[in-house]
Parts: C-alpha cells; sequence; structure tokens
C-alpha cells in the first residue's frame, strides 16, 4: 500500500471523523488541519485558550467552513486535554490529536479511569513512513513501551496488526527485529522474537505473518537475506517492523525520517480510539499524515465497533 491509496480511501469515504484537538494553539495544527478540510479526511473541535487559538489560526491563513470547525475555549493546557478526551469519550468526537500540550498530560486524561479511553490492551506507538515509490513501511513501538516483554510484545504486534487491517493491509508481513538472525539465549530480543513466530505459526497471533530474528537489512532486502541464505517470508516484504525496544525503535524512527527523507505518520493504538500524539517539532505534512492513519483507523473502528 502507498500512501495515495490511503488518501483515496479516505476520499471515496462519505463519513469524515471528528478530531478533538487538544491545546490547538500552534500554527503548523492549523496548517494541517485546513488540508484535512478541504481533502474531505476530518472536521475538528479545537480546544485551547481562545486568544491563542485565534493569534495560531491567524499565523497559519486559517480559512475553511465553519460546517466542519468548532472552538472550545479551555484555560489552560489540562482543562484542554481533559475536554478533548471528553469529547471522544461521549462520542462527540471519533479521534483525539496533541497540540502543544505535553504528552503526559494529555495521557494522563486518555488514561484516566472515569471517562478516559482504556481498553483491556496497553498503548502503544505505531508509525508509517512514506519513501519514494515504495510501498509504507510501518514502525512498532518507538515511542511508547520502553523494554516490552514478551508478553507486552505480542499486545504492541496485535495493535499494530488491527491498525494496519484498518487502512487496508489485510494481512501484514512482521519482522521482528534483533542484532542477528540466529537465536541466542544471550540476546533477549531474540528469544522474544523466536517465541513470537512460533505462536503465530501455531495461530495464537493471528491476522499476520511473524519471522524473526531478522536483522533490519534482511526485513527491507531480499538480495541481503539471499545472501546470508535467510529463507524468511519477510525478507524483503516486511510491512511492519517491531523494534526490541524503545532506543532501537526511537533511532530507527529518527533514521528513516532525518536520514532517509520519508515522511512520516503515527499513532497511539490500543485505547478506545485513535491518539494523534505527534511531536511539537513534527511539519505539518507529517501531523497530515498521522492525521490520515487516524482518520482510516476511525472508520475501521466505527464499523467493527472495536478498540484500536
Amino acid at each position: 500500500m502507498k500512501r495515495k491509496d490511503l488518501q483515496q480511501q479516505l476520499s471515496q469515504s462519505p463519513a469524515r471523523p471528528v478530531v478533538a484537538v487538544a491545546y490547538a494553539t500552534d500554527a503548523s495544527i492549523f496548517h494541517a488541519a485546513q488540508e484535512a478540510v478541504e481533502n474531505g479526511t476530518a472536521s475538528f473541535v479545537f480546544t485551547g485558550p481562545f486568544q491563542e487559538m485565534t493569534d495560531a489560526m491567524e499565523e497559519a491563513s486559517f480559512s475553511v467552513s465553519e460546517k466542519h470547525v468548532r472552538y472550545i475555549d479551555c484555560t489552560d493546557e489540562k482543562a484542554s486535554c481533559e475536554t478533548a478526551v471528553k469529547l471522544v469519550s461521549s462520542g462527540e468526537a471519533d479521534i483525539v490529536m496533541k497540540g502543544l500540550a505535553g504528552t503526559s498530560v494529555l495521557l494522563k486524561e486518555v488514561l484516566n479511569k472515569e471517562y478516559g479511553l482504556r481498553t483491556g490492551s496497553i498503548l502503544s506507538h505505531i508509525a508509517a513512513f512514506e519513501r519514494p515509490d515504495e510501498e509504507l513501511i510501518f514502525l512498532t513501538d518507538s515511542a511508547m513501551n520502553i523494554r516490552p516483554s514478551l508478553e507486552d510484545k505480542v499486545l504492541i504486534t496485535e495493535n499494530a496488526v488491527r491498525t494496519m487491517h484498518a487502512v487496508g493491509i489485510t494481512n501484514p508481513v512482521c519482522a521482528v527485529l534483533a542484532a542477528v538472525e540466529k537465536v541466542n539465549p544471550s540476546m533477549q530480543a531474540t528469544l522474544d522474537a523466536a517465541a513470537l513466530t512460533q505462536m503465530n505459526r501455531r495461530n495464537q497471533i493471528t491476522g499476520c505473518t511473524i519471522d524473526g530474528p531478522l536483522g533490519l537489512d534482511n526485513a527491507l532486502s531480499e538480495a541481503a537475506a539471499a545472501m546470508k541464505k535467510i529463507d524468511s517470508p519477510a525478507a524483503g516484504a516486511a510491512d511492519l517492523l517491531l523494534a526490541p525496544e524503545i532506543e532501537t525503535g526511537n533511532v530507527l524512527y529518527k533514521a528513516f525520517t532525518y536520514l532517509g527523507g520519508a515522511s512520516v505518520g503515527g499513532m497511539i493504538t490500543g485505547a478506545s480510539a485513535p491518539v494523534v500524539l505527534t511531536s511539537r517539532t513534527d511539519s505539518a505534512e507529517s501531523r497530515l499524515f498521522s492525521l490520515e492513519l487516524a482518520c482510516a483507523a476511525s472508520l475501521k473502528n466505527q464499523v467493527s465497533g472495536g478498540g484500536l
């Protein structure tokens, strides 16, 4: 799947998910929202101090039909995050998007026991990277779980697979990354990779094809795998890269973008609704890509009635 396929899928949908933006006080948020509204991707509820939102809108030259936007004046960051989450939990909105709010402040509201978006799963991050003339490649988890256990990795994989199904990838191929391709008792990442592979073969993890341990080169290049005589369904065919821990995932995320020049979109999965958790340094284009992913996931969620 390429990003244009995702965009076409959204353009053909009669539904338009509503995005509640927490602390919408940055111009890049309104740049992304302008395109999303014009493309028919989403409608918005912006929350935050009204004057600061107005300043950001003026900086972005934001101008869209009032039919697709509304504003809620909130005194501060916490109130803005609480309002945005409550809009989603009450059904008035479909997606939570982080504006200039702190990540910890927003996630505290997402996990609130009274009105948050908890499910039985853990929260994890999934990112999609667009490279010139290449299929999208997904990465998890580069932002949430520091040192996931095998049990955590099962849930992280299942979160990612649900999201990929939602965007139209029916049987994603997952490469479980490690430094080497052979199982080494001294390297926990290889043990976890082998266990996940076997669990997939025994239908304990379904909806995808899993193989590992694999080095990044083998996951991305069939020729590299052939040179190492690695016979794997994920060799050069991986749709999803599962990082062993957050350091690897985070470095790989930044390498794809800063060294590889890839465009990136990302979201938090495992909640009852998509959570767009972009960085303060993300461009308007990255925010738009993230919105596209979240909207596709939200539309699927509305049909299935399940969490993401």
